[in-house]
């Protein structure tokens, strides 16, 4: 249970902590407080239900962003049996905000790259708040390439608000290897999942999120932008991100419907923070799942899967341009 709150979930957090109360006041006094304890529990499953079944689109990316939501490192520790980190793109530095590194999964030996953030200002700071530099793409593109020569499937955890945008990721080439990722993606030999873990905005989420399977947890949201870039564009006004996030549909179910994820991985109730061990072993599952399906696939035929799969996402209508009357 997190001791963090967002606005919509704090008449939660009074209610476990007057139950919380009352089981210190039952074995301090001696006194059975049992009937209004289970009494309680009763209410307080009511409200989570119907507070996590109603949530608008901006409360979903709250959630997204609850400080105490699992992050990469948390689901390697949770999920992997053991973990050899890969530092370093070989040509500049070693990108904090991304970590990499070959993995076993149960009977699966697999390599895995994820975005990951801190948890305090000191370590947001180190993992630059999971923002990568154009050495934090070529780093994963290096562990994808070292998968495909020992086939292994690559796993991608996605959880940024996008690239960074300083002056020194652009003059290192910020957009190229981000294109250059994408590129390398669709072709690599080796079976790839996707998960989107927490946010997923614009080309920092998609430089490692191109695969055969996308999959978002469902507190999630997955954007070409952040809610409030969209609305200081739109608005010129940061605090109409709720009104924008409504009409962008940034949303796991929104996603799912424009047919770009493949699935959506239930998180417990109340969102993956409230039980990190319970969330871990769900996504372990759901991956052991998709494994199991993908790698089997030739890989000839898994690349056009691939190919085709991307084809098929959006929709254009071509209109014949009239001559002008004369």
């Amino acid at each position: 249970m997190s001791e963090i709150a967002l606005d919509f979930e704090k008449p939660i957090l009074e209610m476990e902590k007057k139950i919380e109360e009352l089981r210190e006041q039952s074995a301090s006094s001696g006194i059975d407080l049992s009937p209004e304890i289970e009494k309680s529990k009763t209410k307080l499953n009511r409200l989570i239900q119907k507070t996590y079944s109603g949530l608008t689109r901006w409360q979903r990316v709250q959630l997204a962003r609850h400080p105490d939501r699992p992050y990469t490192l948390d689901y390697i520790k949770r999920m992997c049996s053991d973990f050899i980190e890969i530092h370093g793109d070989r040509h500049y530095a070693d990108d904090k905000s991304i970590v990499t590194g070959m993995a076993t999964i149960d009977d699966y030996k697999v390599m895995l790259i994820g975005q990951q953030k801190g948890r305090t200002t000191k370590e947001n700071l180190y993992r630059n708040f999971g923002m990568m530099h154009p050495e934090g793409y070529r780093k994963a593109l290096r562990a994808m390439k070292l998968a495909e020569k020992f086939h292994r499937p690559v796993i991608s955890l996605i959880d940024t608000q996008g690239a960074f945008p300083g002056i020194g990721a652009e003059e290192r080439g910020q957009a190229e290897a981000i294109a250059r990722n994408l590129l390398e993606m669709a072709r690599l030999r080796t079976p790839i999942i996707v998960v989107v873990i927490g946010e997923g905005a614009s080309g920092g989420a998609l430089g490692i999120g191109v695969g055969d399977r996308i999959l978002l947890l469902e507190n999630t949201w997955y954007s070409v932008i952040t809610p409030e870039g969209c609305a200081s564009i739109i608005y010129h006004d940061v605090s109409k991100a709720p009104l924008v996030a409504e009409a962008m549909k940034v949303t796991a179910r929104d996603i799912e419907s424009f047919k770009i994820a493949d699935g959506i991985i239930p998180e417990p109730i109340g969102g993956a923070h409230r039980d990190p061990d319970r969330m871990a072993e769900i996504l372990k599952d759901v991956l052991l799942k998709y494994l199991s399906e993908l790698v089997p696939i030739p890989i000839d035929e898994l690349v056009d899967q691939r190919i085709e799969k991307y084809a098929r996402m959006g929709s254009w209508k071509t209109v014949e341009k009239k001559p002008k009357a004369k």
